[in-house]
């Protein structure tokens, strides 16, 4: 039995139109002999009250009484009306499809409500349903605990469902649908010239999905390294004959391999720069904690911490350090560009260049640090299409040859 996972998005799956084009790709698997497992995400449609948006809008979204096992309990809807709906909408389309929710499909979490980790998956349900059916559908983003609480896995979930009922399953595929047609060397509504890249190793998706590019979830990326699943990012929109982004090991052997695969980025930070004259390294990092605020992009020297927070914690993060009678500095309305590839390791000169191509566009470079495959520069946010558009000629736009290389 061949089986394959197809995971649609919320904009996938919005309405009639949308599930009409998903269908194609579902039919197009079975009648080349597939068994499909189609992994939904909630509908995405401004204003509809069955949105994850929407359901969490109804009891007063972060200001609500309810408790986080309760709030599970609501937003799990979102994902199962979606498969229910397509389901129907299947069926119409003359395919024998039966819907599940996350727990009925066999996905087993842990109890931490909200942002749940998956402990394990029974294929069998699934199994079974595919004695007598050639699709079944899968409620995303959400499981159950041992003792059957319904429990969501976190924004973003229902690729992880997906990958995870691909390793459970040993499919043969995976495919994540979205709005775009592959995984993009740049957010293309900020670099025009952005392309479509053809193949891209785990390590490299998975360092593109942390920092800022929104097409899959790490986690989904990390699974399917760890299972070596095959694995795709494709547009709905598409015929089901294109193929999009392949997802797999990078090839060693493969000669001038790119230096750089991509350029990411994330917004809205602040920039906190906290003197250890009164307060040591450690006591500074505590105090974030003790606040439950999770900070990042870290350098430490002998007289200051510098940290970056989402802007939607700056005030805690002040609030805080204040009572502490901390002495710091902050930086409003920062962005955080990451240039990611598997040829940055062992090639000298990388940093240079970044440096060099932002000065020469008059672009001040706030904070900066590097690890194997990325180097991520802080900047103000009003040079964040300038800078992501100069590193992109600089790295991926004279080298347009290897894009299509893995």
């Amino acid at each position: 039995m061949e089986i394959v996972i197809q995971k649609f998005g919320g904009t996938s799956v919005k309405d009639v139109a949308a599930r009409k084009q998903a269908l194609v790709h579902v039919k197009y698997a079975v009648d080349h002999g597939k068994k499909v497992v189609v992994v939904v995400s909630a509908f995405r449609e401004p204003g509809a009250s069955y949105t994850t948006d929407g359901l969490l809008n109804l009891v007063h979204n972060n200001q609500s009484r309810l408790s986080k096992r309760e709030l599970d309990m609501l937003v799990s809807v979102g994902e199962i009306v979606s498969a229910t709906v397509f389901t129907e909408q299947a069926r119409e389309a003359g395919l024998d499809a039966t819907a599940l929710t996350g727990s009925e499909a066999g996905i087993v979490t842990d109890d931490e409500f909200q942002n749940a980790k998956i402990l394990n998956v029974d294929p069998t349900p699934i199994k079974k349903m595919f004695k007598k059916t050639n699709v079944v559908v899968v409620a995303g983003f959400q499981g159950a605990t041992k003792d059957g609480e319904i429990t969501t896995i976190g924004r973003g979930g229902s690729d992880v469902s997906a990958a995870v009922l691909g390793m459970a399953l040993n499919a043969e595929l995976v495919d994540i649908f979205t709005d775009v047609s592959g995984i993009m060397t740049a957010d293309p509504q900020l670099v025009k010239r952005a392309r479509c890249l053809k193949s891209i190793s785990y390590d490299e998706l998975a360092n593109l999905a942390h920092n800022g590019a929104r097409v899959i979830h790490p986690r989904a990326v990390e699974v399917a390294k760890q299972a070596n699943l095959s694995m795709r990012i494709r547009a709905t929109y598409q015929q089901p004959e294109e193929l999009g982004t392949i997802v797999g090991e990078r090839n060693p052997h493969i000669s001038h391999y790119r230096t750089v695969t991509g350029i990411t980025n994330q917004n809205n930070l602040t920039q906190f720069s906290v003197s250890t004259e009164n307060l040591t390294s450690g006591q500074i990092f505590q105090l974030m904690a003790a606040q439950n605020l999770s900070i990042d992009f870290i350098n430490i020297s002998t007289d200051s911490v510098v940290f970056n927070l989402p802007q939607m914690d700056t005030w805690l993060a002040e609030k805080t350090l204040a009572t502490a009678h901390a002495n710091y500095r902050m930086v409003s309305d920062c962005a955080k560009v990451a240039i990611v590839g598997a040829g940055i390791t062992g090639t000298p000169g990388i940093t240079a260049r970044i440096v060099n191509t932002l000065a020469k566009h008059h672009i001040d470079i706030l904070q900066s640090t590097d690890s194997y495959t990325t180097i991520w520069v802080l900047i103000h946010k009003t040079d964040l299409t300038a800078a992501l558009n100069s590193l992109h000629d600089e790295f991926l736009q004279s080298h347009q040859f290897t894009l299509t290389q893995q």
